[in-house]
């Protein structure tokens, strides 16, 4: 495991960018989306994923200087057409729009087509925060994921992100994937070559599998809940809605016709629209209730919920966002650590773009 600095790290993704073909804007931009992963903790989606983008951009899947439009919109909603590009630039400026939308009539809704994979949801939820208003972040994803009761992969992870402005207290940020696990937590057991737990992934007949490569034999993910008795149906509904607030609103690709961004899955021969599809929101706190009231009130609900007694063994109750606060307060200050693999990916695409890879701060032999 080694440790590179945020600032080191984040110089390294502008350069892939701009070679790639992004303007210097784009480049930071999509840089700062990548790299919010890794600050908070989610080594999933971060700069282990920059090999991903760049395999999409060879194989002229990615568009590194799109035009991105409204294609059609109301008062307070949109949909906006990301020509092919990065998600990683066309999600911030689909939200930003949301944001305008809701400046000027309370709440904005916009459901994005013709994009690809947009790093965490949690970005964009919380863009909206600086501006007192509630963000919402949604996207459909790769087909690997069996509906409950199905052999086949119909659903991505489908992330669900909300962020809420607080007072005196951080603000509530909830992200997470719409199955027990995120493809991206296999690829580090991976990795580590370490099993996967019961009810993250099936075999190819529906059978229980602690594989973690079993996706690339053609297994799922299952839902969140993992089986009906324990409420997969309650997440194979969630993904579902966040395919169809994606896609089916947007004209984008939807269900197992998602373009994926494994590298062991080939896109769609008989596309049902364009690209992958984003939903985005924002509402604007006064447009329910007075501001300063309301975060009064989203301090006492955090104070109460965080003070509540524990089992035994545990030491607190965690709002959703803590873990992810204290992961960045801590690698703003240690460095953002970087598995070996992951290490020596971004290595090979520094020396294939004549690109100087940063050097370490630090190693440590802890590879988890």
């Amino acid at each position: 495991m080694a440790f590179i600095s945020y600032s080191d790290l984040k110089s390294f993704t502008i350069q892939v960018f701009i070679a790639i073909g992004c303007t210097t804007e784009d480049a930071e931009l999509a840089s700062d989306v990548l790299l919010s992963a890794d600050l908070r903790g989610i080594d999933s989606h971060g700069v282990a994923r920059l090999t991903g983008y760049l395999r999409l951009w060879e194989s002229k899947r990615i568009n590194t200087k799109p035009k991105i439009e409204v294609v059609h919109q109301t008062p307070s909603t949109a949909v906006v057409d990301g020509d092919k590009g990065l998600g990683l630039v066309v999600g911030p400026q689909s939200m930003q729009i949301a944001i305008e939308k809701a400046q000027q009539v309370g709440t904005g809704w916009v459901s994005v087509r013709n994009s690809n994979h947009f790093g965490i949801a949690g970005y964009y939820a919380m863009m909206a925060l600086d501006k007192d208003m509630v963000g919402i972040a949604m996207t459909n994803a790769s087909p690997l994921v069996a509906p409950t009761f199905s052999k086949e992969r119909l659903l991505g992870t489908n992330p669900i992100a909300v962020a809420i402005p607080a007072g005196k207290e951080p603000s509530f940020v909830a992200d997470f994937a719409t199955t027990t696990a995120a493809h991206g937590k296999l690829e580090i057991l991976q990795r580590n070559e370490l099993p996967a737990p019961n009810g993250w992934i099936q075999d190819t007949e529906g059978n229980v599998s602690t594989d973690a490569h079993e996706l690339i034999k053609g297994g799922a993910l299952l839902p969140l809940g993992s089986d009906r008795e324990h409420g997969s149906h309650k997440g194979y509904c969630l993904g579902a809605i966040v395919d169809i607030f994606s896609a089916v609103f947007s004209g984008a690709n939807y269900g197992p016709w998602v373009p994926p961004f494994v590298s062991f899955l080939a896109p769609s021969t008989d596309p049902v629209g364009e690209g992958l599809g984003h939903f985005f929101g924002a509402m604007r706190i006064d447009a329910f209730r007075e501001k300063e009231e309301f975060k009064k009130h989203m301090d006492q609900w955090i104070q109460r919920f965080r003070n509540s007694s524990t089992v035994e063994g545990q030491q607190k109750v965690y709002i959703p966002g803590d873990p992810e606060r204290e992961f960045e307060e801590l690698r703003r200050k240690q460095g953002i650590p970087l598995h070996q693999k992951v290490l020596d990916e971004l290595q090979i695409i520094g020396k294939k773009m004549d690109i100087d890879f940063p050097e370490p701060l630090r190693s440590s032999m802890n590879t988890n």
